[in-house]
């Protein structure tokens, strides 16, 4: 029991970080602020890195979210 309520609180602190920083990076999109956007999806590439090297998200997901976040910040870019 005290194990699994170690590796909670450390599991929602991954994901609070990697979910603010992808919420910060979709607000500056959703306002069409190319320089804020990019500053956020550097900073939401490292946390959903971490998120997937500490195993709190699968590769695959971690991957799907880097790439369409990328797609967006490219497509206001334009």
């Amino acid at each position: 029991m005290r194990v699994t309520a170690r590796k909670t609180v450390k599991n929602k602190k991954v994901k609070g970080t990697y979910r603010s920083a992808v919420k910060k990076t979709r607000e500056a999109i959703s306002n069409k602020d190319f320089k804020t956007a990019s500053e956020w999806l550097k900073k939401s590439i490292k946390a959903l890195d971490k998120a997937v090297q500490k195993k709190v998200l699968k590769k695959n997901t971690g991957s799907r979210y880097k790439s369409r976040l990328n797609k967006s910040v490219k497509n206001i870019a334009k």
